[in-house]
């Protein structure tokens, strides 16, 4: 395997734990999926109204939140959101819009979503920001972590390699890019994902992180950005 290829769909995410599996089917990286979110929302909201609206509260044209999901009043949604079975949406998250939530998830007090793709029992329960991003199955974000998905000179984002992986370059042509998150990863409290992170499965992030490029499946970042991976440990 090719060390791009670490960075494909297929080694980042179970796609059996996400309703975005049509879409993310269609592409080789993860990234690749973020302008395509929203139209597809739309037509995934258009088949619940066909195939099971019982099962669905649907808020204006294009919010569709399961009857099982907790959502408290104060929560605020915009365009094109699907909240999945069994999720709780905590009280003043500010759903932008753009945001399908898969099932088991928590979106915590005052946390903000915005054009995500949240696969199954994903939780950013603490005062996060999560923007231009994928998380991956059972993924955890830490309170007060955020995505940080505009670089400060307005360029293009790039994903790039560290230590080893220094072959990795690739640009992207997008301006917002977020963080891609693959499945059962842990982001400690305070951490930020800069724009263009991408991590692999079952990585841990050590809390007050600051977060850039590829960390590989496996790793461990310790303070001061030192990644180990947990066999050596």
């Amino acid at each position: 395997m090719s060390n791009h290829e670490l960075l494909m769909i297929k080694n980042l995410y179970d796609l059996d734990h996400t309703e975005a599996k049509g879409l993310m089917e269609k592409f080789d990286y993860p990234w690749e999926v973020l302008p395509e979110i929203g139209s597809f929302i739309k037509k995934l909201g258009e088949k619940i109204d066909k195939t099971c609206p019982d099962e669905y509260i649907k808020r204006g044209d294009s919010v569709w939140i399961h009857k099982s999901a907790k959502v408290w009043d104060s929560v605020f949604f915009g365009d094109n959101v699907i909240i999945g079975a069994d999720t709780e949406v905590r009280q003043c998250a500010f759903i932008r819009g753009n945001a399908l939530v898969g099932k088991g998830c928590v979106v915590g007090n005052s946390t903000e979503l915005k054009n995500v793709i949240l696969f199954d029992n994903v939780q950013v329960p603490h005062y996060n920001y999560v923007g231009d991003s994928i998380l991956g199955y059972k993924s955890h974000m830490g309170a007060g972590s955020i995505t940080s998905n505009v670089k400060s000179d307005k360029t293009l984002v790039t994903v790039k390699g560290n230590d080893d992986l220094s072959d990795i370059h690739i640009e992207t042509g997008l301006k917002k890019f977020g963080a891609m998150i693959g499945d059962h990863v842990e982001v400690g409290c305070n951490s930020v994902l800069n724009p263009g992170t991408v991590i692999g499965r079952n990585t841990n992030i050590y809390p007050l992180s600051p977060i850039r490029g590829f960390i590989p499946e496996k790793s461990i970042v310790k303070t001061g950005n030192v990644i180990i991976t947990k066999n050596e440990e």
